[in-house]
């Protein structure tokens, strides 16, 4: 990590390659993910959706016309308003999805569906139209997040998929969203990857961009999605010398002055005085990972000045959350490194959302019309039925009061304020695009609620869901 990390020129640093790229000719904005191999995402679904398809298959409904949407019926505890991200990886998934031959004979050798679904299921390719919110828009229950519109056969099978995606991502977003509103202008830096799955890793990274990270300690999340990415050394570096000293110069003299050297191993104030001495006062950071980061963080402030080191950052880890970050606004802090709260969503590892069927043809005639259908059930499970539209209403200051959604004919002052778009059409997707768009459409959207959005306090959501 060097003074570049922290959003700060270098100019004693190589310049590093452009990350604006977007990888080989072909492969999405803003991603390197076609460099890559991208499997079948087929499997990533449930036995029961494949054993409906074959009742479907049999019973001659699985044509009918149908409309699944994807939506959640509260916050979870204490959010003011939820992040949608996760939008770009459900196009690539169902871009992907597809049968092959080893996935048709594993389902065969397991009797899980009866050849006619198997030879359905070679030829499978999603031909419908899904609309939504747009990546990185805020949402409030009852959001129609996701609408996927297709025979029941084809959409059915998504559900887990799109779900397992969407439940993720939005989750580690909202807590980002959370974290870079409490750290105000000071970036925020995702190192959560060792407190997670290897591949949840690479996701929760995206999503932590999407909610307002700056960069990542991941190295696959950079070249998959062209995450800036940021690192330097551990306590283990140190370690490794016989003095704190050599391991500061070793540093330095590999990765130039602007670097940030770790400096709670043994002695903090040794550890400073070490690190000035070494780089002199053009150090360009230096992080601590432990302790009452509040008052190491004026002490260290305090000796760096007394040491002629006025430009050198602090740069605090140490199982960080909103909550500690928010803490920390008073203190003299440039940046904030965030592991595990992060990728496990600060206490709100999922978000809750559902895939429902909203509307279903009478038959499979094509020009059928739809019907609204709904889950009527005790428990607040209870999902209402017919497709719909959402747009979100603002006051005369133009700030947002109320996501208002309905099945029936929008009213005329909320046309131009409608939040889905076309994600796919016939089943080619048409809405790709960079992630920086996605996390600037974040911050505005953000900026777009109510003041009381950005409190930590808990609260119910900040702007009310109307149904008409």
């Amino acid at each position: 990590m060097n003074t570049a990390d922290l959003g700060l020129p270098d100019p004693e640093e190589r310049e590093a390659p452009s990350r604006k790229g977007g990888g080989e000719p072909g492969a999405p904005p803003g991603g390197n993910w076609g460099r890559v191999d991208v499997p079948s995402t087929a499997l990533f679904t449930d036995h029961y959706e494949l054993t409906m398809l074959q009742a479907a298959l049999a019973a001659g409904t699985a044509r009918r016309r149908s409309v699944f949407e994807v939506f959640t019926r509260r916050l979870p505890e204490g959010r003011r308003y939820g992040v949608l991200a996760g939008t770009g990886r459900v196009l690539d998934a169902v871009e992907n999805f597809r049968f092959d031959e080893p996935m048709l004979r594993f389902l065969r050798d397991r009797r899980i569906v009866d050849a006619t679904t198997l030879d359905w299921l070679a030829g499978y390719r999603f031909g419908g139209d899904i609309w939504g919110y747009p990546e990185g828009q805020v949402y409030f229950p009852g959001s129609p997040l996701l609408r996927v519109e297709g025979s029941f056969a084809e959409c059915v099978l998504l559900e887990t998929v799109i779900l397992s995606i969407l439940n993720h991502d939005s989750a580690i977003a909202a807590a980002a969203s959370r974290m870079s509103s409490a750290a105000g202008d000071r970036p925020l830096i995702e190192m959560g990857a060792r407190r997670t799955h290897e591949l949840g890793a690479v996701a929760a990274s995206r999503a932590a961009y999407v909610g307002g990270f700056t960069s990542t300690s991941d190295l696959a999340a950079g070249f998959r999605y062209d995450i800036p990415t940021v690192g330097t050394a551990a306590h283990a570096f140190t370690l490794l010398h016989d003095t704190e000293t050599d391991a500061f110069r070793a540093q330095v003299d590999s990765l130039g002055r602007g670097t940030t050297l770790l400096i709670d191993t043994y002695d903090v104030a040794e550890a400073v005085r070490h690190a000035v001495q070494v780089a002199g006062d053009g150090l360009g950071a230096v992080r601590i990972d432990s302790g009452d980061l509040l008052l190491v963080a004026h002490r260290v402030r305090q000796q760096l000045d007394d040491l002629g080191a006025t430009d050198t950052r602090i740069v605090v880890t140490s199982d960080l959350d909103e909550y500690a970050i928010a803490s920390l606004a008073a203190a003299p802090v440039d940046a904030y490194g965030v592991g595990t709260q992060l990728v496990t969503g600060s206490g709100h590892p999922t978000c809750s959302m559902v895939y429902k069927l909203v509307a279903r043809a009478e038959s499979a005639d094509p020009a059928a019309p739809l019907v609204p259908v709904a889950k009527k059930a005790l428990g607040g499970k209870t999902s209402l039925g017919g497709r719909k539209w959402a747009a979100r209403r603002l006051d005369a200051d133009g700030v947002a009061e109320a996501e208002v959604v309905g099945t029936g004919a929008v009213p005329p002052g909320l046309a131009d304020r409608q939040l889905l778009v076309e994600l796919v059409k016939g089943g080619r997707v048409v809405a790709r695009e960079p992630l920086d768009a996605v996390r600037d459409r974040h911050a505005a959207a953000r900026a777009n609620l109510p003041l009381s959005a950005t409190q930590l306090s808990r609260g119910e959501p900040v702007i009310p869901t109307e149904y008409v």
